[in-house]
């Protein structure tokens, strides 16, 4: 194996990880989609929503270093040298910024769909009374 193909690391993923690997790339898909719909419509980032996303984004890190313990059976004591531990720091970056991102969108998506489940005239009556 001189060269490097990726549709060797396609294969062995998919070998690793079977049916998770399309659901974790469905998702990541989706979230892109929804964090960029989202940008696209608010036009700006809201600051609290972003703190929030980060704090879950931590969680998603260590998930993800949980995912891969279960998908390569195998701790973290097996880690011997420098480039195993730098995989596992940037395993658990992927997996921060990727849970941030989906944490991101899910709240701006839960807003909107908030404010289109609202009617018109009642966001208008909570306005003149304010």
């Amino acid at each position: 194996m001189k060269e490097l193909d990726p549709l060797v690391f396609l294969a062995v993923l998919h070998e690793m990880m079977g049916a998770l690997l399309w659901l974790l790339a469905g998702l990541a898909v989706l979230s892109l989609a929804t964090f960029a719909a989202v940008l696209l419509r608010e036009r700006s980032v809201s600051s609290a929503r972003l703190i929030r996303s980060e704090v879950v984004g931590v969680l998603g890190g260590f998930g993800a270093l949980v995912l891969m313990a279960y998908v390569t059976v195998s701790g973290f004591t097996d880690a011997g040298g420098p480039i195993d531990w730098l995989l596992i720091a940037v395993i658990w970056g992927l997996g921060a910024a990727g849970t941030a991102i989906a944490a991101y969108a899910a709240q701006g998506l839960a807003v909107w769909l908030r404010q289109i489940r609202r009617p018109a005239g009642l966001a208008a009556r909570r306005e003149r009374t304010a």
